[in-house]
């Protein structure tokens, strides 16, 4: 992967709180609170100053802001802000730091300060008492909407990342489908606890969410439930194994077919409409094509074959394994693909007598059209 100095990534982070800072300005906003705790994880935090989580971010509308984390010295270590304070320093109380940096960021001038659209109403009553100068916003159409309309298009670090991510992932496939061959590995917990010392291994902080591993009894479930067991993986039929691994914050995001034995007839149509839909919904994965002809494209394909897909065709990926955009028809009439945005592409059937087939890969928008950076597939044994 591509180095990035400190300098650079000093950089990186003041040029998204200054972009923030333009929108606030734009809006007659003076600050924003951010706020990642146990009970709401906010990906802003990371996004805007690189502290990995539990803490509090404060930007005003001339960009500078002021850090406040539970654990101060991983902070010292991961943050860029232009100032840090312990949260011990207001007896671990949000709204106390809150209200204590606020009025270091008041002016003359009337002051607004957003708050996360999710935080509750007790919340927020608790910061309109201790903030009476100032107008205390929660809403939708928000700076925190802002910031996650700005993640939907990665920058060069973002991207970087979320490369190496997929490279450690295909390389983990590989090796999967090196040890079922061989028989080393036999069940789900096999695969996932496999997936789970590599990633580790590769340098990676964690698997992007619990992986899926079903085999050809429970891979009629969109997400099986419990995510893995004790049950044959593969068995003779149709497996699923869905993972991710995250690397310096960003996730992959794939998913992989096993189909072993003689299958059906049946089985087999499952799995050619599924390749057919990866492969024509790739086409539409391109710059300012709007993102419900994608997926309409998909359900298409799948109604010719008198099947439904009961899920979306995709959703962007970062710093969380959903983000914006969702690629489904229910999507904006105008939303289209950006250069920058990496969105997987999923096409899926699902049937209780049959089994299941996914195939999902990681697909980044690009100014000439796409390029596929993961690569999962349908392995045959």
């Amino acid at each position: 992967m591509k180095e990035f100095t400190p300098e650079k990534m000093k950089e990186i982070y003041e040029r998204r709180r200054s972009d923030l800072a333009a929108f606030m300005v734009e809006n007659k906003i003076t600050a924003v609170v951010i706020s990642d705790n146990e009970d709401h994880r906010d990906a802003n935090l990371r996004y805007f100053c690189g502290h990995v989580s539990d803490g509090i971010l404060i930007v005003k509308n001339d960009a500078s802001c002021v850090l406040i984390p539970w654990d101060i010295n991983l902070a010292q270590l991961n943050a860029f802000a232009d100032k840090i304070i312990p949260f011990t320093r207001y007896e671990r109380s949000t709204v106390r730091a809150v209200k204590a940096v606020l009025t270091t960021m008041a002016d003359k001038r009337k002051n607004v300060v957003d708050v996360s659209p999710d935080t509750s109403y007790i919340d927020f009553l608790k910061f309109v008492d201790a903030l009476p100068d100032w107008d205390v916003r929660c809403r939708k159409d928000s700076v925190h909407d802002f910031a996650t309309a700005m993640r939907a298009i990665k920058d060069s670090y973002e991207i970087e990342c979320t490369k190496e991510a997929a490279r450690i992932g295909d390389k983990i496939i590989d090796g999967i489908e090196q040890r079922i061959r061989k028989g080393k590995i036999k069940t789900e917990t096999d695969v996932a606890l496999f997936i789970e010392s590599e990633c580790r291994k590769y340098g990676c902080e964690r698997t992007g969410f619990d992986t899926l591993a079903a085999g050809p009894s429970r891979s009629f479930a969109i997400h099986c439930f419990p995510n893995y067991t004790a049950g044959q993986w593969p068995g003779e039929g149709l497996s699923i194994l869905d993972f991710g691994v995250v690397y310096k914050g960003y996730t992959s995001d794939t998913t992989l077919t096993v189909a072993k034995g003689k299958l059906s007839k049946e089985q087999e149509e499952l799995i050619a409409l599924v390749e057919k839909a990866a492969k024509e919904g790739l086409k539409y994965y391109k710059k300012g094509i709007t993102i419900r002809a994608a997926a309409a494209k998909v359900d298409e394909i799948f109604a010719k074959g008198k099947r439904s897909m009961p899920h979306g065709l995709g959703h962007g990926i970062g710093l969380q394994i959903h983000e914006y955009p969702f690629v489904r028809q229910r999507a904006e009439a105008d939303s289209v693909f950006l250069p920058g945005m990496i969105v997987t592409l999923e096409p899926g059937l699902y049937d209780k007598d049959l089994g299941g087939v996914r195939l999902e890969n990681d697909v980044l928008i690009t100014e000439e059209g796409n390029e596929v950076i993961t690569h999962s597939r349908i392995i045959r044994l």
